[in-house]
């Protein structure tokens, strides 16, 4: 996942004011899409406006969703995709659907992973499971860990897989001759270069965290399995003695820190500091051609790890258009738009699919896709690819952080 999911209730309630008002009048109920026959089931869809709720920090990403994708719905299926922009937290914004009494959501479609998949499925906000009834599911790499296990939390069919991304550091070597390659080594530089280095408050920046806290533990696996308050304290209280040591020589003497990683990208970009992050890790390939980047920007993963995972695509349970949702999912999935999407002057994410069971031409064709100049092959990363903790640590964490080190 790209973006930070948190909104507040005053955000989300004028969010939500401002969704009902564009939305017509609601449909008659709709007959359970996996009780129809895939043809069926398109020919239910077609009409639908789909509301899809994702982060649009990334104008790569927004130009695939409006390029790419939307022209591809409306002419093969006749679905309108009409994105509605959301920087906070989707449990928030459909919770508060209920509590204003909707019987129907006004979103239909939803991208998130781990802490978000988490809460949405205690409050039982998803459609599922779904994922068995699409085409392209066939295609999907379930072998994959990390595919089929959302912040070590079974899928069970309730999401679809969209994505896959690993945690890299990005900096120019223009500048940074000689990045620090492992956690004792990033403290030295930033130490010796104060005020060059700083994360972000949102989902990246709580990533990079994860992978220190991980990397400063005597084990890889000393966050896995389920949540244990004692793991996690002792695992906290290592990491935050790192921040506190590293504290007053971080940007801005770490009093305040970018709000979202598309800030820390433009202090990077305008020389402010010296790195910037991504959980997109064919990110720099992707800033570079764009011109945010220059070309001499560089990313790789610290020698103890970081964070790995998979971004998906969550049905709302009260979508009074879930056949469409389903349609856009199989779209979304399929070897076209993953390649598109894998492509570095496109997005640069990775793929879901497990390409060599494809049908011909595709397994060649991803094969034979231009390689990515700016930061390691994915087979290369794998050995330093971290799994995700449990969702539990993310809402742990960020709440410790808030407290210790902002003060609230």
């Amino acid at each position: 996942m790209r973006g930070p999911w948190r909104l507040t209730a005053r955000a989300a309630a004028c969010l939500l004011l401002a969704l009902c008002a564009a939305c017509a009048p609601e449909a008659p109920p709709e007959v359970d899409p996996r009780t129809l026959a895939w043809p069926a089931l398109v020919d239910a869809a077609r009409g639908s406006e789909l509301r899809m709720a994702m982060w649009t920090g990334d104008p790569a990403i927004n130009r695939y969703m409006q390029q790419f994708i939307a022209p591809r719905l409306r002419e093969r299926y006749g679905i309108t995709l009409s994105i509605v922009p959301v920087a906070g937290d989707v449990p928030v914004l459909l919770g508060n659907e209920l509590a204003a009494g909707q019987t129907r959501s006004h979103l239909d479609l939803v991208w998130i992973n781990g802490e978000n998949f988490y809460k949405l499925r205690a409050q039982q906000a998803l459609f599922g499971p779904f994922t068995e009834y699409l085409p392209g599911n066939a295609y999907v790499d379930w072998r994959n860990p990390r595919i089929a296990r959302d912040f070590q939390q079974d899928v069970a069919g309730f999401e679809a897989p969209w994505g896959t991304a690993q945690l890299l550091l990005i900096t120019d070597t223009a500048r940074v001759s000689a990045p620090p390659r492992d956690v004792t080594a990033l403290a030295a530089w930033i130490h010796a270069q104060p005020g060059r280095f700083t994360f972000d408050l949102s989902f990246t920046g709580l990533s990079f965290l994860k992978s220190l806290m991980i990397g400063l533990s005597d084990e890889r696996s000393a966050l896995d399995g389920p949540f244990d308050e004692a793991r996690y304290g002792a695992a906290r209280e290592r990491l935050f003695a790192w921040l506190r040591d590293v504290q007053p020589s971080l940007w801005r003497a770490g009093k305040t820190f970018p709000r979202d990683v598309a800030q820390l990208h433009a202090l990077f970009a305008n020389g402010e500091v010296d790195f910037t992050m991504s959980m997109n890790d064919g990110e720099a390939d992707n800033k570079v051609a764009s011109g945010l980047f220059p070309p001499s920007a560089q990313a790789y993963a610290l020698d103890s790890g970081t964070i790995a995972n998979t971004h998906y695509l969550g049905i709302v349970a009260r979508s009074p258009h879930k056949a469409a949702a389903m349609v856009v999912i199989n779209e979304l999935q399929s070897p076209e738009a993953q390649y598109e999407k894998l492509r570095s002057g496109v997005w640069g994410d990775g793929t879901v699919l497990d390409v060599e069971r494809l049908p011909p031409p595709w397994p060649t064709r991803f094969a034979t896709l231009p390689g990515r100049e700016r930061a390691p092959p994915r087979a290369a990363l794998k050995g330093r690819a971290l799994a995700e903790p449990s969702p539990e640590v993310m809402v742990h964490l960020e709440r410790d952080f808030r407290e210790h080190f902002l003060g609230h």
